[in-house]
């Protein structure tokens, strides 16, 4: 007889929030949650994904869009949420959207004739707050080649230097950022904002955090499980790149 597959990969989209808080019940031995128990797991999910957010990049969570400069505006923010404020307009100007939930800048670079064929790119260079603090004239007009990141509670700002001119106003920066992991919130139905890499380590991380709650003599333990799918995911997720190897040469001695 053949064997015969599912013919789907599409697990994680379907592996709602309240499956994963009903597995991680299951491995701490508690089995058929209701009420507060669904409440408390989906704080403490939500409490993990902020964890996560201090372990490093999530390669999942980058993007890219375009910063459409304005001439003498040297700050643009972006907001934790639209309930917070309006981002920066991205993409295309006036007609172009707002960008939410961007936790970092990992690159920028200034973009000119965006589209065409000869379009270019020249990278800026990220400075730390010791470095823009010490610029004398943070408004001097002129062609931007550094930027400061601010990351502050409800936004996040990026200030360019020099200020762009009346030159620049027509250009773009462009920029890589990372993303806040999205909540899981009261809609126990919703998928999470994770990628099937991460569903091991985060059923076994959220059964570790609710151990710590309903099951103590077992912290320990799931700690180590989840600490080691925790390793294996952030492995996974990485972003790969070609190997090169290069053979030592040997020159003989005499």
């Amino acid at each position: 007889m053949a064997n015969t597959t599912s013919g789907t990969v599409t697990f994680d989209k379907t592996f709602a929030v309240d499956e994963i808080i009903e597995e991680a019940y299951e491995r701490i031995g508690l089995q058929s949650v209701s009420g507060y128990q669904l409440k408390t797991a989906r704080r403490s999910l939500n409490v993990m994904f902020q964890e996560w957010g201090n372990r490093g990049l999530h390669y999942w969570e980058v993007g890219n869009t375009n910063i459409d400069l304005v001439e003498g505006q040297a700050e643009y923010t972006f907001y934790r949420a639209s309930s917070d404020g309006t981002s920066a307009t991205t993409a295309g100007g006036t007609t172009g959207t707002s960008t939410y939930g961007l936790a970092d800048v990992l690159e920028a670079t200034l973009r000119t004739d965006k589209g065409d064929t000869d379009q270019a790119d020249s990278t800026l260079t990220k400075t730390d707050r010791s470095t823009y603090s010490g610029l004398a004239n943070k408004l001097s007009k002129g062609t931007p080649s550094r930027y400061f990141v601010q990351r502050l509670i409800d936004k996040t700002t990026i200030n360019f230097y020099p200020t762009p001119d009346s030159s620049n106003a027509s250009k773009d920066v462009h920029i890589f950022f990372v993303k806040r992991i999205q909540d899981a919130d009261a809609t126990y139905t919703d998928a999470t904002d994770v990628p099937y890499r991460f569903i091991p380590c985060m059923a076994s991380g959220l059964s570790f955090y609710l151990a710590q709650k309903y099951a103590p003599q077992r912290v320990q333990e799931l700690k180590l499980l989840y600490e080691d799918e925790l390793k294996r995911a952030l492995a996974e997720d990485g972003s790969s790149t070609s190997t090169y190897i290069t053979p030592e040469s040997y020159y003989p001695s005499g």
